[in-house]
C-alpha cells in the first residue's frame, strides 16, 4: 500500500502525533508511507528522523481569515497527491480531513480516506455530514466510546472499525526498584510519603487541578503524606497562585515538559488520567500501566476502558474534588497492595496496549476497505 498520513498540529500535537508516529514508523517496513505535515511541528521533525518515512512540508491552514494560505495549501497538496497516487490518505483532524477533500478534485484516481476520531468533541452539524457523506470511507474509533458517538452521528454511513491505540511496552517497561528510588527521591524526601503523577500534560481539561482541590480536603495528618508529579507544559500562573493558596506549593511538582517521561513515572506509585473533556482513551495512561503503575481515571469517554477497577486502577467521577479525596484516603490505606496492582497494571499491558496489535488491527483496517474497492 502507498500510504499518507496527514495532521494539521503545528505544535506539539499531543496523541495525534503520538498516534500518526507510531503507524507511521512500524508500516514503512512493508508499505510506502508518507507524512505530511506543517514544518516546525513535532510531527515533521520526528518523522524525519524514522526509517523509510518520507516527510512532506505541509501546511494546513484553518479559518475563513486564511483563505489565501488555504488556496496556496490546497494547490500544493493536491499537486502532491497526483505525483503520489496515494492508495490512501489517513487524515486525523478536521483542519487536514478538508484540505485533503479539496485537493482530491480532478483527480483521475481518488484515495481511500480514512479518518480516526481521536477526541470527545460533538460530531453535528453540516460540516462533518458533508465530510462524512463526501470525504470519508472508514473511521476509526480508538475506544469503544467513541465508536458509540459515532454509530451516533453522520459517520455511521461509513465503515467503522474501532481500533484500540497501542503503545510501545518494550520502551515503557517497569524499572528496578533502585534507579526507580533514585528517580522518587528528587521529588519526595519521605519514603513513606505516598507520590502520584501523570504525563498526560497539564491543560485544564486533564482535571490535575481537581485532584489538587482534592488533596486539599483531606485532614492535614493526611494531607502531607500525599505529593503529586505532573509533567507537561508549565501551568498557568493562576493554577500555580491557587495551589499556593491551597498551601501544597510544596507537593505538588512539575518536571516540566519532558522529551523522556521515564524517569519521572518510574518514581511514582501510581499514575492519574483525569480528564473531563477532548479526552479518549488516553497514551499517557496506557504508558503508565505499561510501566507498571495502577492508575485513577475519571469515568470520562474511554478511560475507564483502560483499567480493570481495584486489580490495576481506580475510576472516579470527573471534576468531583470530594470523591477523589476519598480515593486519595483509599490509597494510602491500601499502599501495601500498590506493587501488586502495578504488576498487574503490566500484565494488562502486555495482553492488550502492545504496539504491534494497534499496527497490525490498523493494517487490517486498511486493506479491508481496499478490498471492498
Amino acid at each position: 500500500m502507498k500510504l499518507l498520513f496527514t495532521n494539521f498540529h503545528d505544535g506539539d500535537g499531543g496523541g495525534h502525533t503520538t498516534y500518526v508516529l507510531a503507524l507511521a514508523g512500524a508500516l514503512a517496513a512493508r508499505h510506502r508511507v508518507h507524512v505530511a505535515a506543517p514544518p516546525g511541528s513535532r510531527l515533521y521533525r520526528e518523522a524525519s528522523l524514522l526509517p523509510e518515512v518520507h516527510v512532506l512540508a505541509q501546511p494546513f491552514p484553518n479559518g475563513l481569515n486564511k483563505l489565501p494560505a488555504r488556496r496556496r495549501a490546497r494547490r500544493q497538496l493536491a499537486a502532491r497527491l497526483r505525483e503520489h497516487d496515494f492508495d490512501l490518505v489517513h487524515v486525523n483532524g478536521s483542519a487536514d480531513h478538508r484540505l485533503v477533500m479539496a485537493a482530491m478534485h480532478g483527480l483521475s484516481r481518488r484515495p481511500r480516506i480514512v479518518l480516526t476520531k481521536h477526541n470527545s468533541k460533538p460530531m453535528t452539524g453540516i460540516g462533518h455530514w458533508w465530510r462524512a457523506r463526501r470525504g470519508t470511507d472508514l473511521v476509526i474509533a480508538v475506544c469503544d466510546y467513541t465508536h458509540r458517538a459515532l454509530a451516533a452521528s453522520p459517520y455511521r454511513r461509513c465503515r467503522l472499525a474501532t481500533v484500540y491505540n497501542g503503545v510501545d511496552i518494550a520502551h515503557f517497561v517497569p524499572w528496578p526498584a533502585a534507579p526507580a528510588q533514585a528517580q522518587r527521591q528528587r521529588w519526595v524526601a519521605d519514603p513513606h510519603a505516598l507520590l502520584l503523577g501523570s504525563n498526560a500534560g497539564t491543560a485544564n481539561y486533564k482535571g490535575w487541578m481537581d485532584l489538587v482541590e482534592a488533596l486539599a480536603l483531606l485532614p492535614p495528618a493526611l494531607r502531607g503524606q500525599v505529593h503529586l508529579l505532573i509533567a507537561g507544559q508549565p501551568p498557568e500562573m493562576r493554577w500555580l497562585q491557587r495551589i499556593a493558596e491551597l498551601g501544597l506549593a510544596e507537593q505538588v511538582h512539575f518536571p516540566g515538559l519532558l522529551a523522556d517521561v521515564r524517569p519521572a513515572m518510574a518514581a511514582i506509585d501510581a499514575g492519574f488520567v483525569l480528564s473531563w473533556d477532548v479526552e479518549t482513551i488516553s497514551f499517557a495512561c496506557r504508558e503508565m500501566m505499561a510501566m507498571g503503575k495502577p492508575v485513577l481515571v475519571s469515568d470520562y469517554a474511554g478511560l475507564p476502558e483502560n483499567i480493570r477497577p481495584q486489580v490495576d486502577g481506580w475510576c472516579v467521577p470527573p471534576r468531583d474534588p470530594a470523591a477523589m479525596a476519598r480515593m486519595l484516603q483509599q490509597l494510602l490505606q491500601q499502599r501495601d497492595a500498590l506493587p501488586a496492582m502495578g504488576a498487574a497494571a503490566r500484565r494488562h499491558a502486555e495482553e492488550a496496549f502492545g504496539l504491534s496489535r494497534f499496527v497490525d488491527s490498523t493494517e487490517a483496517a486498511y486493506a479491508a476497505l481496499l478490498a471492498a474497492r
